[in-house]
């Protein structure tokens, strides 16, 4: 069952935007421009952020213009597994945040995205998957994913949607700061 997520339950799980796959990802722009606003809402609103890269050797970092918004001290966690779940610190690193709610967006979906999605459900976690701050390479790949994704149980939303959310009401701090966003 889906608990509705919020400021006080939920933590941002940022998978693999990395510098060598993005740019082969279909719809590279909109993902991008999506995952800056989710950590533009991260810094404002003081939401607990986990970031992951996909074995950074070969694939390279964080992109630079996601990394430069990452909150002083944000946890980054290098793995070589496809699932975030179950490689060494993850777990522990997104228990320590101590929110029953992981809202997830990154690539690819239908690789490491799908996969995370998947392993958090059958932790008993609630899932938020922001479908329009993920991609593939192949954007039948990512259609595909979001489905299964829907399908294991996780809540499948737009950017949007998670920002106003965690506002709660335009009176909410940061209301004004962020509503440029989607102007």
């Amino acid at each position: 069952m889906l608990v509705p997520f919020d400021t006080k339950n939920s933590a941002l799980l940022m998978v693999d935007i990395q510098e060598r796959l993005m740019p082969l990802v279909s719809g590279k722009d909109a993902v991008l421009r999506n995952a800056v606003r989710l950590l533009t809402a991260v810094r404002v609103l003081d939401l607990p952020l986990l970031v992951t890269e996909q074995y950074p050797k070969g694939i390279g970092p964080t992109l630079l213009q996601l990394s430069s918004l990452l909150p002083p001290g944000t946890p980054c966690i290098e793995k070589t597994s496809f699932s975030c779940c179950g490689h060494a610190g993850f777990d522990e690193a997104l228990d320590a945040l101590d929110r029953p709610v992981t809202v997830l967006f990154g690539i690819e979906t239908h690789i490491c995205i799908l996969s995370t999605v998947m392993d958090l459900i059958e932790r008993g976690r609630s899932v938020v998957l922001v479908a329009d701050a993920c991609g593939s390479r192949d954007a039948a790949n990512h259609a595909l994913a979001v489905d299964a994704a829907r399908a294991c149980g996780a809540f499948v939303v737009p950017t949007e949607t998670v920002v106003y959310r965690m506002l709660g009401n335009s009176r909410a701090p940061g209301f004004k700061a962020l509503l440029p966003l989607f102007k």
